[in-house]
């Protein structure tokens, strides 16, 4: 629900296969995850270090999402400025100067990014007569199956490479994307999709990142204190009335993106997301295609 539409590149990052991936322990969260686990330290210049405790986000500054291109500047209306938290494709650089977040699709399949996949149909998931399940709302995504532990290592084997390699490009955070298929597809069996989250939790601390749930409101809860997440990217909670649900177990923890053709439909501003008392202190309205400033219909506002 909310998802902007898609249009980086497929990630290139070699598949590796990973042994003993069963997950640990989740890093317990609580109303202001600043109060234990990761540090709010200000972003480094190289990104965290193998075993360094994650770093949160700033809650102040300003925000983008740039994941239909990267660039350096945003106009947040007093000139040109570097942003202090952004958010990237796994495919680009982080920021410098930047809290930079790198954004993974965890659950389902990248687009343009079939091929990687073509010979792993056993970790996709499957209709009733076999066919390869697509989401309905991005027919370029396969959806995957973490239902089985083998399932669960074989993903691992493919991403969570891209994972690690966010901290070794200097990321201070990853964003997992899809993190709810498993309220969205009966055939998931869900204590093997909340195993497979668990995973990618405990990679990034592995390495030093942050992890960000993304959008799924519904299962902040779980994702926040039983899954280990850190703080949560949000796409439209102010349309649908659900960021509050964010706010409620990430604290000021929480990177809102909002949409003008969906703010239009819901009969909203801009500035009444900005005037709500549960929106996230770093709040931005992009374009839909997230495209470049040098790109037709680019759109960017902050709070």
């Amino acid at each position: 629900m909310g998802r902007a539409e898609r249009t980086w590149g497929a990630l290139t990052v070699a598949a590796l296969t990973l042994a003993g991936c069963a997950p640990g322990p989740a890093v317990p969260a609580t109303a202001d995850p600043s109060t234990a686990g990761p540090s709010t330290a200000g972003p480094s210049s190289t990104g965290p270090s193998a075993g360094a405790t994650p770093r949160l986000p700033p809650t102040e500054g300003v925000l983008d999402y740039q994941l239909g291109g990267a660039y350096d500047e945003v106009d947040a209306g007093s000139g040109p400025v570097t942003p202090d938290v952004v958010v990237r494709d796994a495919t680009a650089e982080p920021l410098p100067g930047a809290y930079s977040v790198c954004y993974v699709n965890g659950f389902q399949t990248q687009p343009g990014d079939a091929d990687r996949w073509r010979g792993h149909e056993d970790l996709l998931l499957h209709d009733a007569d076999g066919t390869p399940v697509v989401d309905p709302d991005w027919p370029d995504e396969h959806v995957l199956d973490p239902s089985t532990a083998e399932q669960r290592e074989g993903i691992l084997a493919i991403l969570g490479p891209v994972v690690s390699g966010c901290a070794d490009d200097g990321f201070d955070a990853v964003e997992i994307d899809n993190l709810d298929t498993w309220t969205r597809f009966d055939a998931i069996d869900e204590d093997g999709a909340h195993a497979l989250a668990r995973a990618f939790v405990d990679l990034a601390h592995d390495a030093g990142l942050a992890v960000a749930q993304k959008n799924a409101a519904e299962v902040a809860p779980l994702a926040a204190r039983d899954l280990g997440f850190d703080l949560a990217v949000t796409e439209e909670c102010a349309v649908f009335d659900e960021c509050a649900a964010y706010t409620a177990v990430y604290g000021d923890h929480v990177l809102q993106v909002e949409y003008p053709d969906a703010l239009d439909d819901a009969g909203l501003t801009f500035d009444d997301v900005c005037a709500r008392d549960d929106r996230a202190p770093l709040t931005v309205l992009r374009d839909r295609d997230l495209v470049a400033p040098d790109e037709p219909g680019y759109l960017y506002e902050t709070c």
